[in-house]
């Protein structure tokens, strides 16, 4: 399959978790990922737990589709060698903090001066500028330092981190995005351009209508727990056995709910009447529904109600999120290289974006990756035997 990324070479020299999130999402709709590490390690999360055997998971989960070439980022020569591949591609990635990649040698105003129609894409922990701009930033800072945690967990289990480097994750879905808007782009103009984004500024954006009520009113909302905090019912309730996420998203979805559970009268009581007055008596609210969702299981519950059109689904654990036959139908689990990972989230023309390589080990692409520069056997040796760059085959 043709995918709509093919033929476009990213030099990836991003590391951790929100750099090879990018790349990763670019890598799913078929560019060429040449992920440049530094020795002697390589990406630090090679070394992150947890581990299967030798194997960093935390390395595996964001690096499919990636080839590997391994490269002293300390050394002259091995620069050199970084600014040649630059030279054959089309966007450049990276996560170090503003003024790094200068200090190396690689100055984007420079390398767009050389390379036009090159696309930068820049992921920092504060941003380019301020303050903060050269401070070392992570998922958790940003995560506390945008307010999000603020807004996360109920009563005394607050502040509360998420569960996941959701930050990273965004920082790096938002910068996917800005280099395919820089491709598309280019296709225009010519020009290349320099997309840059931060943990922090990824966060604020996550606040959505929070940051509104608070920009807008000066009010400062308070973490909800499990529930929506300004829609109701929308959160977590407890039935006969499990607890349950239901989830009213229209107005005309509530009468439906009451009918489904049992007592259409609710939804004409004053004080259940709008979504205002609901939201006032919420406490309440939550009482009645639960006292009528306690005559059966959340089993007996979640297809009643779904088949009546209200969102409504499981709270699952993972060895329950990976046996619920919707994922199953999705195939987002695919194996490469007898490693089973998740596919990215996109599909392209009614088919899923593929799967086509394992993690690479550090350095499995050097060779080849030179050769297609120009150099010969004996230079690659050469420099493999001076520690400039490293091989799979353990030649470095």
């Amino acid at each position: 399959m043709q995918q709509p990324l093919s033929g476009v070479r990213v030099v990836d020299l991003t590391r951790a978790l929100a750099g090879p999130m990018c790349t990763a999402l670019l890598a799913d709709m078929g560019a060429e990922v040449v992920k440049v590490e530094p020795l002697p390690h390589g990406d630090s999360a090679r070394l992150n737990p947890p581990y299967d055997g030798p194997r960093s998971l935390y390395f595996a989960c964001l690096n499919r589709n990636k080839k590997s070439v391994a490269v002293n980022l300390r050394s002259d020569e091995g620069l050199a060698l970084v600014r040649r591949l630059l030279a054959t591609a089309d966007v450049l990635a990276e996560n170090f903090r503003p003024g790094v990649l200068a200090d190396m040698g690689l100055d984007p105003r420079r390398l767009r001066a050389e390379h036009p129609g090159l696309v930068i894409a820049s992921i920092s922990g504060y941003g380019p500028v301020g303050p903060e701009r050269e401070t070392p930033g992570l998922d958790q800072i940003a995560q506390g330092m945008s307010g999000l945690m603020s807004l996360t967990g109920a009563g005394e289990n607050t502040p509360m981190r998420f569960g996941v480097p959701i930050i990273d994750t965004m920082a790096g879905v938002v910068a996917a995005f800005g280099v395919a808007a820089a491709l598309a782009g280019r296709n225009a103009t010519g020009q290349g351009t320099h997309i840059q984004t931060s943990l922090l500024e990824s966060a604020l954006a996550a606040l959505t209508f929070q940051a509104q009520q608070y920009l807008s009113t000066g009010a400062v909302p308070r973490p909800q727990g499990n529930n929506h905090p300004v829609l109701t019912p929308y959160g977590t309730f407890a039935t006969a056995d499990h607890p349950i996420n239901l989830a009213i998203g229209s107005l005309s979805q509530w009468p439906v709910l009451c009918a489904v559970l049992g007592e259409p009268g609710l939804a004409d009581q004053p004080e259940y009447a709008d979504p205002f007055t609901r939201l006032t008596h919420r406490d309440k609210l939550q009482a009645d529904i639960e006292r009528l969702l306690a005559a059966h299981p959340s089993g007996y519950w979640i297809p009643v109600i779904r088949a009546a059109g209200v969102p409504c689904g499981p709270i699952h654990t993972l060895d329950q999120v990976f046996a619920d036959p919707q994922v199953s139908a999705l195939g987002m689990v695919r194996l490469a290289d007898e490693i089973p990972l998740l596919r990215g989230p996109l599909w392209a023309d009614g088919q899923p974006v593929p799967v086509r390589d394992g993690p690479p080990e550090l350095g499995a692409h050097t060779t080849r990756t030179l050769t297609a520069l120009g150099l010969s056997g004996e230079e690659i040796e050469d420099l493999a035997r001076r520690g400039i760059v490293g091989r799979q085959d353990g030649a470095a």
